[in-house]
């Protein structure tokens, strides 16, 4: 949907690139962790409470609800106004109290559809604001989630066909930064599928928990006021009612470990994509994936000839910015200072940012990897001139050989010593060897020059070429 110019003048204005630059990226996630949808899912949480309340204390006369304070309440539970974020702003700059503000809104909205002042005193009826706030925090990470998983889904699916594309597509592996044992560009696809695939089953068991037992989570004015009340379960109820897990045991404040297992977890995915990242990075620096261009863009300001791997290092970037917040997230929201400091209220306010970042990367690494295409010529190329990275395949292939301890057939040195048999080679053996050995032709598609082979050799070489596992 293209941006109003009132939207893109907004947009230029921004503090922070997350609704700025890649506000058309964030707007799905900016209906969800937003100071607006804070302020709506705040009064839901109300709403809901009220008409638990009406369900739970029937025998309470302030608990008769009339036909009209229900549905609004239902209405307010399911869908505040659009207007509602900016009239309980209004209350708050007044009274400076964001949650007390969203009291008095929802009671002004039910006593002007005719509640009685005893109804109206069962909203926020023996809640702490952290009742209040960590349910709405809590519904909306969870609504986060939904919406960022299928994301990283996509990036899976892609790594996974890109996979099983290239299978077969053997080249040099590097370890250490040096040419290594063959590998094929699937097999190294597929481990970064497999990586994120586990990690999405981690994020995903996340168990998303919920308090709400008043002001330092004892009940105590539950149990003052009705006695009677098994507030425990109403309160179990009325958790579990909004899909969250009821946790019993906390201070004012839910502690908050489940957010810090929840930021580790997608820290964790970030952290897999910076490798993958790096490793495209790599690969294209070295030639082995070639970059599609995009018709019209311009890959570099002044040199005209390059196709820059922008995606992967936008990616990369941002998953570095948002897993700063994220550890950040992890390693102080379960700290709090005897039943309750208000130090975690402003960092849960930037949840929207980290998870902002996270989401422009995904969007980004998938962008670069629809671009990509593998250049299995200039990985056959480099396989060609690179016959030592045999080595460790022929000199496994050649233990198994009686003659591997007697007879050295394999020209393939490790540093020092010759890879069969260990004997230590110097630049005079290497001569002497090479002018004492049989010439032979080499295997199939090898390359002209290639070293003289003995027969174990031959066809050891045979079958590593042959191997997927190589």
């Amino acid at each position: 949907m293209p941006a109003s110019p009132t939207d893109a003048s907004s947009a230029l204005d921004a503090l922070s690139p997350v609704d700025g630059r890649y506000r058309s990226v964030t707007a799905p996630l900016a209906a969800l962790l937003s100071e607006a949808a804070l302020v709506r899912e705040r009064i839901r949480v109300e709403a809901l409470w009220l008409l638990q309340l009406a369900a739970a204390l029937p025998q309470l006369p302030a608990a008769q609800l009339t036909d009209a304070v229900r549905a609004r309440a239902q209405q307010l539970a399911a869908a505040p106004d659009q207007s509602a974020a900016a009239a309980v702003k209004s209350i708050e700059a007044r009274i400076n109290h964001d949650v007390k503000a969203v009291e008095y809104y929802v009671r002004e909205q039910l006593a002007a559809v005719g509640a009685p002042a005893a109804t109206l005193e069962l909203v926020h009826f023996g809640c702490t604001s952290e009742d209040i706030n960590n349910l709405s925090y809590a519904r909306l990470l969870q609504q986060a989630r939904e919406l960022l998983l299928p994301v990283l889904g996509s990036r899976v699916r892609e790594l996974s066909a890109l996979a099983r594309r290239y299978a077969a597509l053997a080249m040099p592996a590097r370890t250490h930064g040096q040419t290594a044992s063959p590998t094929t560009l699937g097999k190294e696809l597929a481990n970064f599928a497999a990586r994120l695939q586990r990690l999405e089953r981690r994020w995903r068991a996340v168990a998303i928990l919920g308090k709400w037992n008043g002001a330092v989570g004892n009940f105590n004015a539950h149990v003052a006021a009705l006695p009677e009340v098994d507030w425990p379960a109403v309160a179990r109820a009325f958790v579990s009612s909004q899909g969250l897990e009821y946790n019993p045991w906390t201070t004012q404040i839910e502690p908050h470990d489940w957010i810090g297992e929840y930021c580790d977890a997608v820290a964790a995915v970030n952290v897999v994509c910076i490798d993958l990242c790096r490793d495209l990075w790599g690969y294209i620096s070295l030639g082995y994936l070639r970059q599609a261009p995009v018709a019209g863009e311009v890959g570099s300001s002044t040199m005209p000839h390059k196709v820059n791997p922008i995606d992967f290092e936008n990616a990369e970037g941002n998953c570095g910015v948002a897993n700063a917040l994220l550890r950040h997230f992890a390693d102080k929201l379960p700290l709090s200072r005897w039943q309750r400091d208000l130090t975690d209220s402003t960092v849960l306010r930037n949840c929207g940012v980290a998870l902002g970042h996270t989401l422009i990367a995904w969007h980004a690494l998938g962008r670069g990897l629809g671009k990509i295409e593998a250049d299995p010529a200039r990985m056959s190329a480099e396989l060609d001139t690179a016959w030592e990275v045999l080595g460790e395949a022929l000199q496994t292939a050649l233990r198994c050989s009686p003659a591997s301890s007697s007879s050295c057939r394999c020209r393939r040195p490790r540093r020092h010593a010759c890879a069969a048999c260990g004997r230590p080679i110097t630049p005079a053996w290497r001569r002497s060897s090479r002018a004492s050995s049989p010439t032979a032709p080499a295997p199939e598609g090898d390359a002209p020059g290639a070293p003289a082979w003995g027969p174990a050799a031959r066809a050891a070489v045979r079958k590593v070429r042959t191997s997927a596992r190589f």
